[in-house]
């Protein structure tokens, strides 16, 4: 069970309210790690998680730790803190050269909705308390967790080297619809999307499905979006990349088909720069005078959402 603002809480876990009492939280553990216990042909996914809930929940001290927002170490949980604008990660190679400024257009709509929740006029001392976050309706936190996989990506995407061009936040066209990294290296021109919905999915039928999805088509969607930045610069993808915590995906890559000539593939967090690097199987590589040519055109074309 992560910490991001999408994870089922210890309490939801547990399948209690927050304001269950002790006696209460501890018979519900009970219980359910006799359910869940692999040997009694429980899900060991499950039964982790109801481990780590109890572990967070489980003391009156842990207990009043996580109702006040604080970590099991007693440090206030990140999710505060976007990257500034600009900033490079630490690294001893010259990085990626890098155009806008990830997860802000998320960061904008989440601080926007969050005042409006909470009341218009009413005050909003931190925004990203992680006590309010928890209270706030799916479609809010949605933002954040996204806002911060985003971040998470680009820190990522600097590292590649000198010889990749990384644009973030780069508007479609369409109002409300983004593609929140184009990345542009030897290996060709990939559109990159972050996405977190705090619980695993599956890939069936070229789409993401679970309970955490409702309704939404990202797959589909990365497509639709890739082919309105494809046109408006003239360029042919190589790959559209949707990017995933590696804990909610079973297998680490799939690739779940083509659109305009493009691989599509759902794949962990941690193997991006690998797919980047060495390329997708059967991409189209973009060598030669080429890199400059669509460089060029990106430049012209790209705009910041």
């Amino acid at each position: 069970m992560s910490d991001s603002p999408m994870s089922a809480s210890p309490y939801e876990v547990l399948g209690v309210p927050a304001s269950a009492s002790d006696d209460d939280l501890r018979r519900a553990y009970r219980r359910l790690l006799r359910e869940t216990h692999p040997d009694t042909g429980g899900d060991t996914q499950r039964f982790i998680a109801v481990q780590t809930a109890w572990e967070r929940i489980g003391s009156p001290d842990a207990r009043a730790r996580y109702d006040g927002g604080r970590t099991p170490t007693g440090t206030q949980e990140a999710w505060a803190a976007p990257p500034a604008r600009g900033e490079r990660v630490p690294h001893s190679r010259p990085t990626a050269r890098t155009y806008g400024h990830p997860g802000g257009w998320r960061r904008e709509r989440y601080l926007a909705l969050v005042k409006e929740w909470v009341g218009i006029g009413e005050p909003v001392p931190d925004p990203y308390d992680p006590v309010l976050v928890r209270r706030a309706p799916r479609e809010i936190k949605r933002l954040l967790a996204d806002a911060l996989a985003e971040e998470a990506t680009a820190r990522r995407l600097a590292t590649l080297g000198i010889g990749y061009t990384v644009w973030h936040d780069v508007a479609t066209g369409v109002p409300d619809e983004k593609i929140d990294h184009l990345v542009l290296g030897p290996t060709g021109l990939f559109a990159i999307q972050s996405e977190d919905y705090g619980a695993p999915v599956q890939v069936r039928r070229g789409e993401l499905h679970g309970d955490a999805i409702l309704g939404e088509r990202p797959v589909h969607d990365l497509a639709v979006r890739a082919k309105a930045v494809a046109r408006a610069a003239r360029v042919r993808f190589t790959g559209l990349l949707l990017v995933l915590p590696d804990e909610h995906l079973e297998d680490p890559a799939e690739a779940v088909g083509t659109s305009r000539g493009a691989e599509q593939v759902v794949l962990r967090a941690s193997l991006l720069l690998t797919a980047l690097r060495d390329g997708l199987p059967d991409g189209r590589v973009v060598g030669g005078s080429e890199i400059f040519d669509v460089r060029t055109r990106l430049q012209a074309a790209v705009r910041f959402a």
